[in-house]
């Protein structure tokens, strides 16, 4: 005859294994992970990267976008951008104060910081966090071939840990970009692996749904699911694939003309709770390759066109999702 406790035992061992369980999957999303929630669903703003725009002033530039429905703009503060490092004291104000007059937020700014102890990169981040920018996109890294790509990354743990204590010094958020190539970022498995023992609050990632495509094809929503809650801001823009015999380039286009599911992407920013500003990229003609010289004036024409055509298709794929 079973004893009680010979009868509860069974009872106890289960219910380890349930609370076992339990614990396995809260770690298992993001191993010795700051424990951050992601950002709370709301109104995203969508700004305008400004690298096709530099050849405008800080005031024309905010007018155009003003004109076209546009909410921000998302200057580049970068070698050759639109505010030049070293003069970002005094350049990112006037560029901030244009973008507001003309009822542009700027939440978001695009830097090329890769290290906290460049010449630049604290008055950049300082200057940005004193005029309420939240976001920035940090520069390009790439591997270090002589000792692999694991030991890349090993070796860039203590430079993102010094950006992200930087940062929180200062109140603002800082992310590397997901971009194809052979560079860090472009699997994306391996933002996990610079990311997973960092606060949210302080670094990610600036996803880029266009990019995810391009290099992950139709897994792109798995490594989406994985980093979801380091990603506070987010890139848009489209491609499709040019085939010939042996080979295939990518050719950037409008939003809504290429292979980029947008539907499914929004679906699941929805569903993930991603939330924060976003910036829209031209990176097709008239922008780009165009075939002869434009005027300003056609410029102005050209590009206007163009970009309402773009918010209008980035709100109904936002819209059909019930995204504000």
């Amino acid at each position: 005859m079973l004893t009680a406790a010979a009868a509860a035992a069974p009872l106890a061992v289960a219910a380890d294994a349930s609370q076992a369980k339990k614990k396995k999957k809260s770690t298992d999303a993001a191993p010795g992970a700051a424990k951050t929630s992601a950002p709370a669903p709301g109104p995203t703003t969508i700004h305008v990267f400004s690298k096709p725009l530099q050849w405008l002033s800080y005031d024309g530039t905010a007018k155009l976008l003003a004109e076209n429905g546009f909410g921000g703009i998302d200057y580049t503060v970068r070698a050759g951008g639109h505010v030049l490092p070293e003069k970002v004291r005094e350049d990112l104000p006037r560029a901030v104060e244009a973008a507001r007059k003309a009822g542009l937020k700027v939440e978001m700014i695009t830097t090329d910081i890769t290290d906290a102890r460049e010449p630049h990169a604290e008055a950049v981040v300082k200057t940005a966090a004193q005029l309420g920018v939240k976001f920035y996109r940090l520069g390009v890294f790439k591997h270090d071939e002589k000792v692999g790509v694991y030991e890349s990354l090993q070796k860039l743990k203590p430079v993102f840990k010094s950006l992200a204590d930087l940062n929180q010094a200062h109140g603002i958020h800082g992310a590397i970009q997901n971009h194809a190539g052979n560079r860090v970022a472009a699997p994306l498995w391996d933002v996990f692996e610079l990311v997973r023992d960092l606060d949210p609050r302080w670094l990610g990632l600036q996803y880029d749904i266009r990019h995810a495509t391009v290099e992950g094809g139709q897994s792109w929503p798995v490594t989406l699911k994985l980093l979801h809650r380091w990603i506070r801001c987010t890139d848009l823009k489209d491609f499709k694939w040019v085939q010939s015999p042996g080979r295939a380039v990518i050719e950037n286009v409008p939003i809504g003309e290429g292979i980029v599911n947008f539907d499914q992407y929004f679906k699941l920013v929805r569903e993930l709770g991603i939330g924060g500003p976003t910036s829209v990229h031209f990176e097709y003609p008239p922008f780009e390759r165009v075939a002869k010289p434009l005027s300003d004036a056609e410029k102005l024409k050209a590009f206007a066109a163009q970009m309402r055509r773009d918010l209008d298709a980035i709100k109904a794929f936002r819209a059909k999702q019930q995204l504000t």
